[in-house]
């Protein structure tokens, strides 16, 4: 009957689970959105095939590659909630039904090389949380429509070839964090109406044809950390005294504006970190108020600027790189610029103070070796032994910081070559082999001039965010771009294993490509550039494109795990009972029937049996003859007895059962074994006796034979 009941058990359960998959397998993907997928492809031009599943079977169930569906409980269809064709070397244009899917909420075709307009059809898609588009060559001017995606946190544009405005209606994004349109052609100005959004941190739009003032406004969006404008052309405005004011700010950047006016005071801002206004046209002198402790970076070269270097420049301790070349400055040159500064490891310090009108500096000049002064071009290299001496009168280019390729030296056997195996050189393990993933990272707008003090924190903060180790992040090379912009090449290796679990890819895969982890904000946004699965492509697009979001799957599977728990519930109940009954039913006629005096013997249940015996497990067996079989058992008092179980055809009539036991019962003698209990129930028949020194030997050997024959027939 115990076994009944697991058996009962288990076939619910697989009952009940393929009742659902039935369920799952008979939901579809929304009729509209079918034909709107059919009709995105239909408009790309798919040179690698790598879109060759899409129209075979249905989207959610056959699993298109890069589309993931969820349930919602307005209907029984299934929706498509995800579109992610990263770098997929796609062409051709985005179509207009894209719009049609009303449930979606990522549209990725980051670094394709798609043409034509961003189809305003986009903004019927409400549910939309992120747009990312750039890395194409797209073209035509934003759609106003898209300003009307209240649940749009990111946007990214950024990198292809976008004209016109940007559109007032953008200012109605109410969750939007992160406005990247940088490296476009957009013009016209940037609207005022964005201080309205209230979530809004990161303003990136260099590299554009943006013209007219700066809004004053901008000083009122409530959360902004970075303004980056580098490369555009406001003609002859100036940078609104209200920027002092945004207290959030980290990072100002407006580089080559054709900006006037003065230099504005950035020290009432607690955090601030990074300024950069070179390339413009302003005059007066520089602020002698002292920035932020936090301050890395002060740009403030080829500008007009006259006056003295302020000594507020001395005592930062974060600094990296100061330039104040091609001004007008004058007096003399800072000899305290580097205190409180703590040169260790890799740190280092610049400052260029080349192309003034410096004509003073101490008799004695002696920066730390980590410090490096220009000087070239101001009257003091020539009337002053000192700098001569100092050799800081030659002219130097700082217009690259310095970039990375460390290039471990490994000593150990060659790995295997059926995979990618090669050594991580972060691991804890010597000459460990194991197969990486490669990703491309880029940080679009570093708040740092200089990354290697940063790098040991930057591994950090990476692993954390992904649930690595740090060993498991090696940083093969990083080169500071135009921008500037940080490229590093990254390798993830598994912790300790020579390979990933294909789980582990994915999750690492859409935690980079769907920003869901923010960096600490020295390190600013980044992008993903690639994502190399090198000897995990074959498995990955399987598991990638399975379909259906994994809530969609855990809510089927958790109703029949529920479903299945309350009928294994209701079939227990129905056989404890029945068990109970017929339990009492046996005991009561063996006892009532026949008058058995058997003083100090027990009567035991056939559940404290199989309980002793393990469900008479073959393992428990002692042994056996022509009456049944013998087990080794365990009351629950603790001892340990021999239990004699009756084959079938043995059994005998409860009145002849009943005599055995009260004769056995009597029997004392010093080479006999003692009778412990019977058991006379469940069609069970079984008497329990003392285990002696002898049967314990037997027990040990059969034991160990059995053992071996059990092992042997299940193939170990």
């Amino acid at each position: 009957m115990r076994n009944l009941g697991g058996v009962l058990h288990v076939a619910i359960l697989l009952v009940l689970f393929c009742c659902y998959v039935d369920v799952v397998r008979g939901q579809t993907t929304d009729p509209t959105e079918v034909k709107a997928l059919n009709a995105i492809k239909g408009s790309l031009i798919d040179p690698m095939n790598n879109l060759k599943n899409w129209g075979r079977g249905d989207p959610c169930q056959s699993s298109w590659r890069g589309i993931r569906c969820d349930k919602i409980p307005s209907d029984s269809y299934l929706h498509v909630v995800e579109i992610q064709l990263f770098k997929m070397n796609l062409s051709g244009s985005l179509a207009p039904e894209v719009g049609l899917l009303s449930q979606l909420k990522t549209l990725d075709f980051m670094w394709n090389n798609l043409t034509g307009n961003i189809p305003k059809e986009v903004g019927n898609i409400t549910t939309l949380e992120l747009i990312t588009l750039n890395g194409n060559q797209l073209s035509g001017s934003l759609p106003d429509e898209i300003g009307y995606l209240v649940n749009l946190n990111r946007l990214q544009i950024d990198q292809n070839n976008i004209s016109g405005p940007i559109p007032r209606s953008f200012a109605n994004l109410k969750s939007m964090k992160h406005l990247h349109m940088n490296n476009n052609s957009l013009s016209g100005q940037i609207p005022s109406e964005l201080s309205r959004l209230p979530a809004l941190l990161h303003l990136l739009v260099d590299n554009n044809n943006l013209s007219g003032p700066l809004p004053p406004k901008l000083a009122e969006t409530p959360s902004l950390k970075i303004l980056q404008a580098d490369n555009n052309n406001f003609s002859g405005s100036s940078i609104p005294t209200e920027y002092s004011n945004i207290r959030t700010l980290l990072k100002l950047s407006l580089r080559n504006c054709s900006l006037q006016g003065a230099v504005p005071d950035m020290s009432s801002i607690p955090e601030f970190g990074y300024l950069d206004l070179s390339w413009n046209q302003l005059k007066g002198s520089i602020p002698t108020n002292r920035l932020a402790p936090n301050i890395t970076t002060i740009d403030l070269s080829h500008n007009i600027l006259n006056g003295t270097i302020p000594s507020s420049f001395s005592g930062l301790p974060n600094l990296q790189f100061l330039s104040i070349e091609g001004n007008l400055l004058d007096g003399a040159v800072p000899p305290t610029i580097w205190s409180n500064i703590t040169f260790t490891g890799n740190r280092t310090l610049v400052l260029d103070f080349q192309n003034n009108s410096l004509d003073t500096i101490p008799a004695v000049f002696e920066p730390p070796q980590a410090v490096t002064v220009l000087l070239y071009g101001n009257p003091v290299c020539t009337t002053s032994n000192a700098a001569r001496a100092a050799n800081l009168c030659q002219p130097t280019s700082v217009n690259e910081a310095p970039s990375g390729a460390p290039q471990p030296s490994i000593n150990c056997a060659p790995c295997p070559t059926d995979k990618n195996y090669e050594y991580n050189p972060s691991s804890p393990i010597p000459c460990f082999c194991a197969v990486p993933l490669g990703v491309g990272f880029r940080l679009k707008s570093p708040g740092i001039s200089d990354f290697r003090p940063y790098k040991e924190a930057f591994e950090m903060d990476l692993t954390s965010l992904l649930d690595l180790r740090v060993y498991q992040l090696y940083i093969e090379r990083y080169i500071w771009e135009t921008g500037p912009r940080l490229n590093m090449h990254l390798k993830l290796f598994p912790s300790n294993t020579s390979l990933f679990n294909i789980s582990e890819v994915v999750r690492l895969r859409e935690l980079l490509a769907g920003w869901q982890i923010t960096l600490s904000d020295v390190f600013g946004p980044y992008e993903l550039l690639n994502f190399t699965l090198g000897s995990y492509a074959d498995e990955f697009p399987t598991v990638v494109s399975s379909g259906l979001k994994k809530s969609a799957l855990a809510g089927i599977l958790a109703g029949a795990i529920v479903a299945a728990i309350a009928l294994s519930v209701v079939s227990t109940v129905f056989i404890m009972r029945k068990r109970k009954k017929r339990r009492t039913g046996s005991r009561r006629s063996l006892l009532s029937r026949f008058s058995v005096k058997v003083d100090g013997v027990k009567c035991f249940t056939f559940e404290e049996m199989a309980t002793a015996t393990s469900d008479f497990n073959i393992l428990a067996q002692v042994g056996q003859g022509g009456y049944g079989k013998v087990y080794k058992g365990n009351l629950a008092d603790g001892t340990t007895v021999a239990i004699k179980r009756a084959h079938e055809s043995s059994l005998q009539g409860s009145k002849e059962f009943c005599t055995e036991i009260e004769l056995l019962s009597r029997l004392h003698h010093r080479n006999l074994v003692s009778l412990v209990g019977y058991c006379d129930e469940e069609d069970e028949q079984e008497s329990l006796e003392e285990l002696s020194i002898a049967q314990l030997v037997k027990f040990w050997l059969y034991n160990a034979i059995t053992k071996d024959r059990v092992l042997l027939d299940a193939g170990v």
